[in-house]
C-alpha cells in the first residue's frame, strides 16, 4: 500500500503564495473538514524561548485556518505548552496577532481525560482534542536532543495537557521505546487528522528551542502522520536507528514507515537540497534531571501567573 505525502517549494514566509499552497496542500490530502465541523488547528508552541524558530510560524497556522474556514469549519486554535498555556504562548509568538481577523478561538489543551496506554498506565490527553471532529495538526521541522527530530508524530504529544508532559518524560524515561509508544497511543486515539509540516525555515544542530535556522524552503502535507515523517526521514537522509518514534513505529507495523512505500503527487524529495542539515550527535536522557524538572514546573506556574514575559 503507497501513502500520499504532498511537497511544495515555499522560501519564504512573507511570500504571497504562502496561504495558497497550504491550501493546495491540505486539498491534496483529501482533508474532510466540512461545514459546522469543530477543527482543532494545533500548532508548535513549545516554549517561550526563540519562537520565531522553535514554534510553528504564525503564517503556516494561519493558511491552515483560513483553509478549514473556507470548508465552514468551526475552528479553535490550540496546544498545551511546555511552559505557560496555550493562549499565553499564542500572543507571545504573534500568533493571537496574525489570527485577530479570522473568527477562531483560541485556547489551551486542558481537561484531560485518562487514556490507556499499550505499556500499562495512563496519560491524560485534553479533551479538546479528543471530542474535535478533525485535527488539523501544523508542526515545525525541528531537531530534538531527546528524539531526534520533532515532526509531525511527535506533536501530538503536544494534546497531553499540561505538567503530565514532563510526568511522562520522568516516569518513561528510562525507556526511550516505551515512550515512543506512548506518543503512537495518543496518536491512535485522537479523531481523524490531517498533517502540515513547516519546514520552510528548519532547526537544525539542536532542539527543540535552542537550534540554529536551517532554510529547507519545504511544505509538507499528509493525511497519514507517519508516512510524512518517513518521507522527511529520507530526505534528511537518515535510518530509523536515528528516531527513536520511526523506529517503534516500523516495529508497530504501522503504514507509512517504508520510504519505498511513499508516492509524491507533487514535488519529490530530491527537489530539497538538505546539505549541511546537522542532527544531535548523541541523544540526550528523556527524564529529567530532578533539579532541572522542579525548576521547569516553577518556571511554567510563574509564566502563567504573569501572562508572560514582561507582564505585571
Amino acid at each position: 500500500m503507497t501513502h500520499a505525502v504532498h511537497l511544495r517549494h515555499v522560501r519564504r514566509y512573507d511570500d504571497p503564495a504562502l496561504e495558497a499552497h497550504g491550501a493546495e496542500l491540505l486539498e491534496a490530502t483529501g482533508c474532510p473538514v466540512g461545514r459546522g465541523d469543530r477543527v482543532l488547528v494545533k500548532p508548535n508552541l513549545v516554549a517561550p524561548r526563540n519562537t520565531a524558530l522553535s514554534c510553528s510560524h504564525p503564517a503556516v497556522v494561519r493558511a491552515a485556518c483560513l483553509f478549514a474556514l473556507s470548508r465552514g469549519a468551526v475552528v479553535t486554535v490550540a496546544d498545551s505548552p511546555a511552559f505557560g498555556t496555550g493562549r499565553i504562548m499564542a500572543r507571545l509568538t504573534g500568533l493571537s496577532a496574525r489570527l485577530a481577523d479570522l473568527p477562531v478561538v483560541v485556547a489551551n489543551l486542558d481537561q484531560p481525560h485518562g487514556l490507556r496506554l499499550a505499556h500499562g498506565g495512563t496519560i491524560g490527553v485534553s479533551r479538546l482534542a479528543l471530542e474535535a471532529d478533525h485535527i488539523v495538526n501544523v508542526a515545525r521541522l525541528k531537531c530534538h536532543d531527546q528524539m531526534g527530530l520533532t515532526l509531525a508524530v511527535k506533536n501530538f504529544f503536544g494534546c497531553v495537557c499540561g505538567f503530565r508532559k514532563s510526568l511522562a518524560h520522568q516516569r518513561l524515561g528510562k525507556d526511550r521505546a516505551r515512550f515512543a509508544t506512548m506518543i503512537l497511543d495518543v496518536l491512535a486515539a485522537l479523531p481523524p487528522t490531517t498533517s502540515l509540516v513547516d519546514g520552510i525555515v528548519a532547526m537544525h544542530k539542536a532542539g527543540p528551542a535552542f537550534g540554529e535556522p536551517f532554510p529547507l524552503g519545504l511544505l509538507g502535507a499528509a493525511a497519514n502522520p507517519v508516512a510524512l515523517d518517513t518521507a522527511i526521514y529520507a530526505l534528511l537522509g537518515l535510518r530509523p536507528e536515528a528516531v527513536p518514534l520511526w523506529r517503534e513505529a516500523g516495529r508497530l507495523g504501522l503504514g507509512g514507515t517504508r520510504p519505498e512505500d511513499i508516492d509524491y503527487p507533487l514535488e519529490r524529495p530530491e527537489a530539497f537540497d538538505a546539505t549541511g542539515f546537522v542532527m544531535p550527535r548523541q541523544l540526550a536522557p528523556l527524564a529529567f534531571e530532578p533539579r532541572r524538572f522542579v525548576t521547569g514546573r516553577l518556571k511554567s506556574l510563574m509564566l502563567t501567573l504573569r501572562g508572560g514575559p514582561g507582564c505585571r
